[in-house]
């Protein structure tokens, strides 16, 4: 029996209804939309994983096959049957990208979606998918769309031409090819962004068409550009009027004007118009002010599309004398790189997680994320503009030579300028997007072909958006062994803005020689935390750091590591099976910040004290972390069984003295600088109790720290970040799970294994730890602790109504929770 969806043109909605992942029989859903409006196209496909079908025709049967809901990222779940056996949860020693993605397993999918279109006639109806990893292709009904190798840019295809008479079913068939090596990290596997049905009248904005600029901006008043680029699909000559009306933060009207012109038959016209808004409130990190436009288009006197689009008023410059200004602010980029996927839900970018990463990326005290090394989700640039993060959005991780077999290489020549216009056009609206990055580490960056490659990329990225620099990450020659570093001044010769890879040392050498070169530290080692922001601090052009990386991501399997070895032992790149994630992010795989991101926190004169202890070795051992590692150290003092054993215990702190206690009784005191990278390390023999560190001003305490031994784990603890979310699949409540004492004292040693069970108007989402290589299904009801902790996440069905989670562990008290939807 085949299933329809109708969809009734009444309101723009996002989809509400359960992850069905067992096949049934019956109607699906309606979805509700309005005509000219995005509705989402998210609920209610069916989905196979083969490689051997052809499932593009209409009359395909997929009864039998999985429904579900996007985003949707296959490698992330459970492998049936994993190949002679070596396969855990989604991790497989088959993997043909191995470490580097994580040990996760691609291959072909088809996804399938039944819709019927009620007054649609004379309308443009299309279809845009906001990421698909990778090398897509899509059919109406039979009828082949076209194909989309980039599985990191948003696209559209018109489906007028294809679609059944109104009340038949439509079938929209997507093939998904994720196959060899392709990547260098977790890129998931499927259509795993959203995707949105687009029904228009023939005359109507293009996509992507509306373009918002603030030339002049003051505190008194800010100058506003609107270029509308409009389509006309009929036969006829339009006479439009395009009405533009400014709604300020509290949608109060701020400004409005109108324009009329002809659009041709078939063809296409910009109008371009300013207006101006007194005392505007100027977006920034600290102030996220959003304005909205809501523009009417009328075509020969009737109504014919209304759109609306969220900016933010502000100025950007950038000048090697004075920095970064951000409306006329000096501003400093205090940055974090991130890949794009959400940890326990893989590439899954459902709007919460997306809203989820931005937050915790702004309470660890970074004001700018670098979306490495390809374009972000539209919900994660949204977060961004909401919250108040600077983006530097970047487009590409390779030109024409590959980093792996089968990766985007095979498509630069034919596809870069297309991909380059859909990451710019969609995102240039964003107040948060402060730079194109047109490239990272590319490998014949500063050769001959690169530099031309190099110089059609920032000139396109200029065209299409005048009112942003353009930047790329810049490496050392690691790639071609015997190249000095002063060749890069020819790749650094087209840049607006230079971005340096771990090269702090080369920035004072190459301002002497290039003094009006702009520098970013577009990646840094986290142990040269201090070096890196130094520069940073002394000098003007040097607007920002950006550490690699700002939270633990899957893939790049154990680059962070840090081993106890004999010293003849060198310190290894990444790590093998079982190690799945990076472990180099201040903050872990399930949000939790890590001991490297308290020591930010000093480096960066956010917090006036932070204290971690080194976990002991074995005699014969040193710690020798990583490039990207860090010392093994815990905030925790509660070490059962190594009584009277010295432990090295670090002060981090911007106080002139420090001075450390055990149980009341001093430890030492001692002094702290720039010099010694606002460290103080002490020698302390373990008791259980209370160790209490405390800044000194002038002799006198003005902050300090206590850590405190726990005692037996007693119960679980149950923290959910939200207590309400909104009936909608869009929505998660991540819920921290916690081993604690009887006091109620985290026990830090805890690996307890959890179980879980929900009842009501939702699911178990996911579960995870931040352990880099317990491998495990992320999809089961049970999950062990890291350090005492560990995350399940929430997922709403799609009705009012209330979530309860409950945990149990063998010889704890169990704990459980109600979260409501409304």
């Amino acid at each position: 029996m085949k299933t329809r969806c109708v969809l009734l043109l009444v309101g723009i909605s996002s989809f509400a209804s359960p992850n069905r992942i067992h096949a049934g029989s019956g109607d699906v859903p309606v979805i509700r939309i309005r005509s000219g409006g995005d509705t989402a196209l998210d609920a209610d496909w069916r989905f196979m994983k083969d490689s051997t079908i052809a499932a593009e025709g209409a009359g395909v049967d997929d009864s039998g096959w999985r429904l579900l809901d996007l985003p949707h990222d296959w490698s992330i779940e459970d492998l049936q049957d994993g190949p002679g056996g070596g396969s855990i949860g989604p991790f497989s020693k088959e993997s043909p990208g191995g470490s580097s993605t994580g040990h996760t397993i691609g291959g072909v999918g088809w996804y399938r979606k039944h819709f019927s279109l009620r007054g649609a006639e004379g309308k443009v109806v299309s279809v845009l998918f906001d990421g698909v990893y990778m090398d897509c292709d899509a059919w109406i009904n039979g009828r082949h769309l076209g194909g989309h190798p980039y599985g990191y840019t948003p696209f559209f295809f018109d489906l007028t031409k294809g679609l059944k008479p109104e009340g038949e079913d439509n079938v929209l068939a997507v093939r998904v090819r994720n196959l060899g090596r392709n990547s260098r990290w977790y890129s998931g596997s499927g259509i795993y962004r959203h995707v949105f049905l687009t029904v228009k009248s023939p005359v109507h904005a293009a996509r992507w068409g509306i373009a918002i600029s603030t030339p002049e901006v003051t505190q008194d008043r800010a100058v506003v550009t609107v270029k509308t680029t409009l389509e006309n699909a009929s036969a006829m000559e339009a006479k439009v009027v395009i009405r533009n009306r400014f709604l300020d933060p509290d949608g109060k009207k701020a400004g409005q004007c109108e324009t009329r012109l002809d659009v041709p038959a078939h063809g296409s016209a910009e109008s371009v118009r300013t207006v101006a808004i007194l005392k505007p409130r100027l977006w920034s990190p600290e102030t996220p002010s959003l304005y909205r436009l809501d523009v009417e288009i009328l075509s020969n006197g009737k109504g014919a599309d209304r759109t609306s689009q969220a900016f933010g008023i502000r100025s950007v410059r950038f000048d090697a004398a004075d920095g970064f200004l951000l409306n006329g602010r000096k501003t400093a980029l205090r940055g974090a790189c991130m890949h794009h996927d959400n940890g326990p839900l893989g590439s899954a970018a459902i709007d919460r997680a997306e809203e989820r990463r931005v937050e915790l990326l702004k309470a660890a005290g970074f004001n700018a994320v670098r979306t490495s090394h390809n374009p972000p989700s539209v919900p994660f640039l949204d977060a961004c503009d909401r919250l108040g993060m600077l983006v530097i959005d970047e487009a590409f991780d390779m030109w024409e030579r590959p980093k792996n077999p089968q990766d985007y290489h095979r498509f630069f020549a034919d596809w870069w300028q297309r991909d380059l216009e859909a990451m710019i056009l969609r995102d240039r609206n964003h107040p948060s997007v402060i730079l194109w990055s047109i490239g990272n580490e590319i490998n014949e960056r500063a050769d001959s072909s690169g530099i031309v490659i190099g110089r059609r990329l920032a000139g396109e990225a200029h065209r299409l958006d005048p009112t942003r620099a353009v930047t790329a990450a810049i490496c050392s020659f690691w790639d071609h062994p015997g190249r000095p570093w002063q060749d890069t001044e020819s790749a650094f010769s087209i840049l607006d803005v230079g971005g340096y890879n771990y090269q702090w040392r080369e920035y004072v050498p190459d301002h002497e020689r290039s003094p009006q070169r702009i520098m970013v530290g577009t990646e840094s080692f986290p142990m040269e935390a201090f070096e890196s922001w130094n520069p940073v601090e002394k000098n003007p052009w040097v607007i920002g750091d950006f550490v690699w990386t700002g939270m633990d991501y899957l893939g790049e399997a154990g680059i962070g590591n840090v081993q106890a070895v004999p010293d003849s032992v060198n310190p290894q790149f990444g790590m093998p099976w079982p190690w799945f994630n990076a472990f180099c992010g201040d903050i872990d795989l399930c949000g939790f910040k890590k001991p490297q991101s308290y020591y930010r926190d000093v480096v960066w004169d956010r917090s006036s004290l932070e204290m971690a202890v080194h976990a002991p070795m074995a005699e014969g051992l040193v710690e020798k972390p990583s490039l990207w590692g860090w010392p093994d150290e815990r905030r925790s003092w509660t070490w059962p069984g190594l009584e009277a054993k010295i432990m090295k215990v670090s002060v981090y702190s911007r106080c002139p003295e420090v001075r450390l206690e055990l149980n009341g009784e001093p430890v030492g005191e001692k002094r702290i600088s720039p010099d010694s990278k606002w460290t103080a390390v002490f020698d302390v023999p373990y008791s259980p109790g209370i160790l209490r560190a405390s800044g000194l001003v002038d002799g006198k305490e003005a902050v300090s720290r206590s850590l405190r031994t726990a005692g037996p784990a007693h119960r679980i603890r149950l923290i959910p970040d939200r207590n309400v979310i909104r009936p909608d699949r869009n929505d998660l409540s991540y819920v921290t799970v916690e081993i604690v004492d009887a006091s109620g004292i985290l026990v830090p040693d805890s690996g307890a294994l959890v179980r879980f069970s929900v009842q009501g108007d939702g699911e178990l989402a996911a579960v995870g730890n931040g352990n880099p290589r317990d491998m495990r299904s992320f999809r089961k009801p049970e999950c062990a602790v890291f350090q005492g902790k560990c995350l399940a996440i929430l997922r709403p069905d799609g009705v009012t109504g209330a979530i309860t989670l409950s945990a149990e562990s063998q010889g704890l008290d169990p704990a459980s929770v109600v979260v409501k939807t409304r």
